[in-house]
């Protein structure tokens, strides 16, 4: 309050309300005041103002001794005592200088004059210090806010990057075992395999710090990475993918394909007398649709939390929808929103 670029204005505006009910009331006519009516505007004008200034000055002596962030009641308390006597000091000087030396009029005359200035001294310093209060603690709260959602986004970047790195040495793993068969049988296809498999990987590490990837090059990518799938489970797995071509250019989380394709197959029987099928397609509703045909393991391997849950988690943090989930006795399907770039 006491260092707002308005602040002059507000006393200028409260000066004239002030004077104005005093006339409207007729307050120098019932308590018998003999004031020119331009002695007594300046007065209001003058405790006003200097009220105002003299709490600015105070403000940063008292913020010394006592700082407002060891203790708050302390320093608010303090301060108002401060402006309480500053005020009722300024407001007995101004009385007597305009009753007694611009006015001739005695002590006794003067003593209800400076009772009511007094009164009104002590409530525009209320005023002001409560108005500085409400406006510290407003200052305080958007601090606190702007802190919190500093540190929600730093934390949600931090597990964001944690559910990133996961995949990294699962992919690897994974794959570098159908590349060691693969070798001993043929050359050729290893070739073509490595080829696939640095494809795929170099996407996977191009998007490492990315939170959010155009579904066209998630496409792009998927393409060599279901040529890898097919030579780990050659006859035994089939993926369908049907995407409309507006869609391509809106955005999803990346490697989120990878990781439901491998999901659907961690948790089914791939084989050829039972191969799994796997459809990706666009909706209407700007979503895309991962379903697999239902036949599940009797055991699953070990889970590392890779996957649906990474995908999940992923979309909480990064936008405000929802990934969904059903199954039924013969399909398992995963929704994924598509999202635009804010």
């Amino acid at each position: 309050m006491f260092t707002h670029r308005y602040r002059y204005w507000f006393a200028l505006l409260l000066s004239i309300y002030t004077y104005v009910n005093t006339e409207f009331c007729r307050v120098y006519y019932y308590f018998n005041i003999r004031i020119e009516w331009y002695y007594a505007l300046a007065t209001i004008l003058a405790i006003t103002f200097l009220i105002l200034e003299i709490n600015s000055i105070a403000e940063p002596v008292v913020r010394r001794r006592w700082s407002p962030e060891k203790n708050k009641v302390k320093y608010k308390v303090a301060f108002f005592i401060v402006g309480s006597i500053a005020s009722t000091t300024l407001t007995v000087a101004i009385v007597l200088i305009v009753g007694m030396l611009i006015h001739p009029f005695s002590l006794k005359e003067n003593f209800t004059p400076l009772k009511l200035n007094l009164m009104y001294a002590w409530l525009v310093n209320l005023l002001y210090h409560l108005i500085n209060t409400i406006i510290f603690y407003f200052k305080e709260y958007k601090t606190t806010s702007l802190e919190a959602e500093q540190l929600k986004s730093i934390t949600a970047q931090a597990e964001i990057q944690l559910l990133k790195n996961q995949i990294n040495p699962h992919f690897l793993f994974n794959n570098l075992n159908v590349l060691s068969a693969l070798i001993l049988k043929d050359n050729n296809e290893a070739n073509r395999f490595i080829e696939a498999f640095s494809k795929v990987y170099r996407y996977i590490l191009t998007t490492h710090d990315k939170e959010l990837v155009e579904l066209k090059t998630e496409l792009d990518f998927i393409r060599p990475y279901i040529f890898l799938l097919q030579k780990r489970f050659a006859g035994a797995l089939e993926i369908n993918i049907s995407i409309d071509e507006k869609k391509q250019h809106q955005y999803i989380i990346p490697a989120s394909l990878q990781m439901l394709i491998e999901n659907a197959i961690k948790h089914n029987i791939v084989s050829r007398n039972k191969p799994l099928t796997i459809a990706v397609h666009t909706n209407g509703d700007n979503t895309i649709v991962v379903t697999n045909n239902l036949q599940a393991k009797q055991s699953v391997e070990y889970s590392t939390g890779i996957g649906l849950q990474n995908i999940i988690k992923r979309y909480r943090l990064v936008s405000n929808r929802d990934v969904e989930v059903y199954s039924n006795n013969n399909f398992f399907t995963v929704t994924l929103p598509l999202l635009h770039m804010n």
